[in-house]
């Protein structure tokens, strides 16, 4: 385990991952485009997005089941067909329908891809190693919203929409052929788990959702993830062209920055995770505070938002994608190893089935409001955008509720088992110790050299 060959076969599940992102954000910078070629409302564009999403959250406990019985490799495989489909699917496609169609293949392509690129950690690297390769994963895989920010929106404005949507999906093809040249199960000797019988599979998903840390995993990709994906997949390019005045280009770079941020506080995260496992739910709240605070003062500033408090804003969506990767360390640390898969599956859905609804009643909430003459005939006004956009407030507070439910849960089994969780000051009071007795070993070493 962790050789040179684990490396290769993270490298090729990770980009798989970033190109599957790339399809699943290309439709977020083509909005307006989307918006002229179909004839489309807002409630009705939100749709594409939706059905995406929806086929998404659909499949994230069958891929759960089925990665753990057929493995990674067949899955991302498949993933990676079934997004080159969607996307000449969409390209070629003229009417609403046509292009629900080729968005619901990449949903279903993107839903088999994640979970079975984590369940390679586990059999490639060693324990230490993967709280912070997870958190690789996804912040490596994000780069595929630069990916569809710059190239992909630059092939769009400048040769037009199939032209765009055939270079992603070539994007696919080499997915699926790095996928089947390179990435394998296990190592060559390792032990394959053994699949459970059809018969426990229900059993095995019944168990995985009745443990606690699962629900809280859940719920913490549900709080934390839903912001950023709102953002860059559906409304985030519109909001900041057409309601707030950003030139296309900044716009661009705001969704390159949202990346970089995330980059940036991923391996930190993942440390600090592996550090204070018992504080992990403590982080996401956190993280869910500050991202409602960051919307808050957007959404009340007199006028469009100046640039630096949107970059600001940007930043603290951008903290929501590691944070919500703390929900699969939550399901890998409350589950056994043979039901992973559909503990992860159930953990992933949580995010997306918030999205799908903040997004799609964003776009009701725009439609509704231009249909009574609020925005004055400019569905994306400013001032309909802050109202749909406050949304978000309500579905975050589900999220809070639940994550705050659940870890009650939790931290009343431990006091029963007698583990009680030590309080907050107590848990800092012992960091700051380790930390001087650290920096007290290290000058120590170096007076001696």
């Amino acid at each position: 385990m962790n050789g040179k060959r684990a490396w290769l076969v993270w490298g090729v599940g990770v980009f798989a991952y970033m190109v599957a992102v790339t399809q699943r954000t290309s439709f977020g910078v083509a909005g307006l485009e989307a918006t002229e070629r179909f004839s489309a409302t807002a409630s009705v564009l939100s749709v594409f997005t939706v059905v995406q999403l929806l086929v998404y959250a659909g499949l994230q406990i069958p891929v759960g089941v089925l990665v753990d019985r057929f493995g990674p490799r067949m899955l991302i495989a498949a993933g990676a067909a079934l997004m080159m489909a969607g996307q000449f699917q969409l390209a070629a496609a003229e009417s609403v329908g046509a292009g629900i169609l080729g968005r619901s293949l990449v949903g279903a392509g993107d839903a088999l891809t994640f979970i079975s690129v984590l369940r390679l950690l586990p059999a490639w690297f060693s324990g230490r190693k993967i709280p912070v390769l997870t958190q690789y994963t996804g912040i490596v895989g994000q780069l595929g919203q630069v990916a569809s920010a710059i190239p992909f929106a630059f092939v769009l404005h400048r040769f037009g929409w199939s032209t765009a949507f055939v270079s992603a999906a070539s994007l696919s093809l080499l997915a699926l052929v790095l996928t089947l040249a390179c990435v394998r199960n296990r190592p060559d000797g390792g032990e394959a788990p053994v699949p459970l019988p059809l018969r426990q599979t229900g059993t095995s998903l019944s168990e995985a959702f009745a443990q606690p840390g699962t629900r809280l995993g859940m719920w913490t990709h549900y709080t934390v993830q839903f912001p950023g994906t709102v953002f860059v997949m559906m409304w985030g390019f519109p909001y900041l062209v057409s309601a707030e005045g950003v030139a296309p280009p900044v716009a661009s770079g705001l969704m390159t920055f949202f990346v970089v941020v995330a980059i940036v506080c991923g391996p930190w995260m993942g440390s600090w995770v592996g550090r204070h496992p018992l504080r992990r739910s403590t982080m996401v709240l956190l993280i869910a505070g500050a991202m409602a605070l960051g919307w808050l003062a957007v959404l009340l500033y007199p006028g469009p938002a100046p640039l630096w408090l949107l970059a600001l804003l940007v930043a603290l969506l951008a903290v929501g994608g590691p944070g919500s990767m703390i929900g699969f360390d939550f399901a890998r640390t409350y589950n056994p190893s043979h039901r992973l898969g559909t503990a992860t599956g159930i953990v992933n859905i949580g995010g997306f089935i918030a999205s799908l609804v903040s997004m799609y009643l964003i776009g009701a909430v725009l439609d509704v409001l231009n249909s009574n003459g609020f925005s004055g005939g400019d569905l994306y006004a400013l001032g309909s955008f802050r109202i749909a956009l406050a949304v978000q407030f309500a579905v975050m507070a589900v999220g809070v509720l639940g994550i705050l439910r659940t870890r009650a849960k939790i931290r009343s089994r431990l006091a029963d088992a007698g583990s009680p969780l030590p309080p907050l000051r107590a848990a800092l009071a012992r960091e700051r110790q380790r930390r001087r007795e650290e920096r007290r070993g290290t000058a120590g070493g170096d007076g001696r050299r």
